[in-house]
């Protein structure tokens, strides 16, 4: 049987990492066909992955063929998956998500606080498309979602897409496996974590090595000693032996920007003063892969790529490919509907679960109520996230400033005036959708 998978956003420096994935599961999943898509404006980087690609398959000696094209709509008929790994707007528009929150003390991330917002007001009308091409083009396509914030992305698909086989993934949980694997001196996989929460809100409720329960052992642990299992984009700042004794959970590397928020902007302007963003470091680190990418000597991925933020997010949505090609019924940790997974939140939601994959997509494993020292924060989140869906999707103003405002990480009504106001006109040509602004604006 053949299988066709098309990577849009191909030109993306985590593509070796994908490709590196199908090649390992070729025995289990033997694509025949990969088609890499971006924009014109990623044509000389999709040349250079394309031909890296090319090289990595020719060492491997398997029988793949791979293409890149710009025309997406020809890329897609008659795929079997697609994986979509964009950012619109390109890291210049990170840059602005990262450094406007930040002139006006607040926190400057790409997918939480006002960043978050406007990398999902950018994103979630360009993934609605690719949708609605696939359920025309690929009905029976399964969408493979790694494009951040993956979260929210994804339940807006689900909800106002007619394409609903769709996914999403994130790297966060499988660092945090990580984390606990060089903890306790195992292999991450003899590593379990039972998962409950959103997309870069998630905790880690019980957790098991080689079977065992070893959770107080590991949160014991966890607040004696400074474990690390953050990704290259987060600076780890450890925790309290009181919040960990008093939270009884894994928390993930996202949650210092909500309970270590004064540190973590400190730490952040003074990142920004001494190199710039993020987005620029990481300009500078894409810059020097790329160089790397372009040597004609080179067929594998190089190891420098785990310095960037998302890596292993290729190798998650690869698992997740090879889970439902074979019907595997393994448990991964995936974004997908609540379905009473949680009847704490609503049933047509999307949350970060760990998940039986067959070949009908993810199944929930049910979590039951959520503990109360994290529930009311969990629903407020959630929340907040269904008013930036609503605000994408209507591209009213005054939904976008209700998202501002309730964002826990902004949770100021005069900052998120002028923060989503100066956002705005900054992002305005990736914002189609917004063409009617407050009456104060």
């Amino acid at each position: 049987m053949s299988v066709k998978v098309v990577v849009i956003g191909g030109g993306s420096s985590y593509t070796p990492e994908i490709i590196e994935g199908f090649i390992q599961r070729y025995d289990n999943v033997p694509i025949n066909e990969i088609v890499l898509v971006d924009i014109e404006q990623g044509a000389k980087k999709l040349r250079i992955i394309e031909d890296l690609s090319k090289r990595m398959i020719e060492k491997s000696g398997l029988d793949i063929k791979l293409s890149s094209t710009l025309k997406r709509r020809e890329a897609l008929a008659g795929a079997d998956f697609v994986t979509t790994q964009i950012r619109v707007g390109g890291l210049a528009a990170r840059a602005k998500d990262e450094r406007i929150p930040l002139s006006h003390g607040l926190v400057g991330q790409e997918t939480n606080g006002a960043g978050g917002i406007f990398k999902a007001l950018r994103t979630i009308p360009v993934l609605m498309k690719i949708a609605d091409e696939m359920n025309d083009l690929c009905p029976e396509a399964w969408l493979i979602n790694f494009t951040n914030p993956a979260g929210i992305v994804t339940e807006a698909l689900l909800k106002h897409s007619d394409h609903k086989k769709v996914v999403g993934v994130c790297n966060i949980p499988f660092n945090m496996k990580t984390g606990i694997a060089e903890m306790f001196c195992c292999e991450v996989k003899d590593v379990d974590i039972e998962f409950a929460g959103l997309n870069h809100f998630v905790f880690g409720r019980r957790i098991f090595v080689k079977g065992k329960d070893r959770t107080a052992e590991a949160l014991a642990k966890l607040s004696e000693q400074d474990a690390d299992y953050s990704p290259a984009n987060i600076v780890s700042l450890g925790w309290s032996k009181e919040f960990i004794n008093s939270l009884k959970m894994l928390p993930n590397p996202y949650h210092q920007y909500y309970f270590h928020t004064e540190e973590m902007l400190r730490k952040d302007k003074a990142a920004l003063n001494e190199n710039g963003t993020r987005a620029e470091v990481v300009q500078e680190v894409e810059k020097q892969l790329f160089e790397k990418y372009g040597d004609p000597a080179l067929n594998k991925k190089p190891e420098e790529l785990e310095k960037r933020g998302g890596a292993y997010y290729s190798d998650a949505a690869c698992s997740l490919i090879e889970s439902i090609y074979t019907n595997k019924r393994d448990i991964q940790t995936v974004n997908t509907l609540n379905l009473g997974c949680i009847p704490d939140l609503p049933d047509d939601c999307v949350i970060e679960v760990n998940a039986i994959i067959s070949a009908e997509g993810p199944r929930p494993l049910a979590i039951g109520k959520l503990p109360s020292s994290i529930k009311g924060y969990i629903q407020q989140m959630k929340a907040f996230e269904e008013l930036v869906i609503q605000a994408a999707m209507s591209g009213d103003y005054y939904d976008a400033y209700k998202a501002m405002v309730m964002n826990p990480l902004v949770a100021d009504e005069n900052k998120a005036k002028i923060v989503l106001d100066e956002m705005l006109e900054a992002h305005l040509e990736y914002l189609p959708q917004f063409q009617i602004k407050g009456e104060d604006v």
